[in-house]
């Protein structure tokens, strides 16, 4: 007997059934599956989850309160540097010794440098070359204030070490382009001087005044020095623009 449309066979409506049935089985192994991950893991997880909260929220006010140190060891500094223009010499060193010990590297590196500074303006050259040797050897300083030191150190020292002890320690810092070239390179050609050799002398005093953003008095002073040894800086420039733009034309040509 045929079936109308709106009429049902009977394996639909098992299908139907079965569908409905491997759902709600489907439902209960989830959920059967989840209870027992909590129960297993679910202490371990919520450990966790609070464990990096509390991390987190750790490192928040650890920040903070590092940058609130930072700011008042910069404003110690710079009262320091106020007391010292005022002539309270006294009270301006015992705030640089506290901030030598400081945990901000940049600023205990300041407060070191300027009290070697005040000890060799005083005339206490070997405590101000300790203290500047000290400074440069110290590696958890920032390495520009390491170089600083060490400048100031083979400065203070240069009448009293080997020239070849000059090279050699600021032979990493005397490189064109090095931040500290200019005093680097000024003190290294100074020291083949006194080996007489001028004509190492020479070319490094006229690299130091050809380079950009040095100070004039040191760019003009090493001016001076290379014409002395026989260098023409200005000729030099000329000679290298001249070579230039005949590579430029060559260039062009082709």
């Amino acid at each position: 007997m045929a079936l109308t449309p709106t009429e049902k066979r009977p394996d639909q409506d098992r299908s139907g059934s079965d569908e409905a049935f491997l759902r709600e089985v489907d439902d209960a192994v989830r959920a059967s599956d989840l209870t027992t991950f909590w129960k297993l893991y679910g202490r371990w997880l919520l450990a966790a989850v609070a464990a990096g909260l509390l991390a987190f929220g750790g490192w928040i006010i650890y920040h903070n309160q590092q940058q609130a140190a930072a700011d008042l060891q910069s404003e110690a500094f710079v009262d320091a540097m106020d007391k010292l223009r005022a002539g309270q010499a006294n009270e301006a060193r015992a705030q640089l010794a506290t901030l030598a010990k400081a945990d901000q590297p940049g600023y205990r590196a300041m407060a070191q440098l300027v009290e070697a500074n005040l000890l060799g303006e005083e005339g206490q050259t070997k405590k101000a070359i300790a203290l500047y040797a000290k400074i440069a050897s110290d590696d958890t300083l920032p390495q520009t204030f390491r170089d600083l030191a060490l400048i100031r150190q083979v400065s203070a020292e240069f009448d009293t070490i080997p020239p070849q002890q000059v090279i050699a320690r600021l032979k990493p810092l005397a490189v064109p382009g090095h931040p500290w070239f200019g005093s680097a390179g000024e003190l290294t050609a100074l020291a083949y001087i006194k080996m007489d050799k001028d004509n190492l002398a020479g070319p490094i005093f006229a690299q130091v005044a050809k380079q950009e953003g040095l100070p004039q008095t040191l760019r003009s002073r090493a001016q001076q020095m290379a014409g002395a040894l026989g260098i023409d800086t200005v000729q030099v420039d000329a000679k290298r623009n001249a070579a230039s733009k005949a590579d430029e034309t060559a260039s062009k040509g082709e």
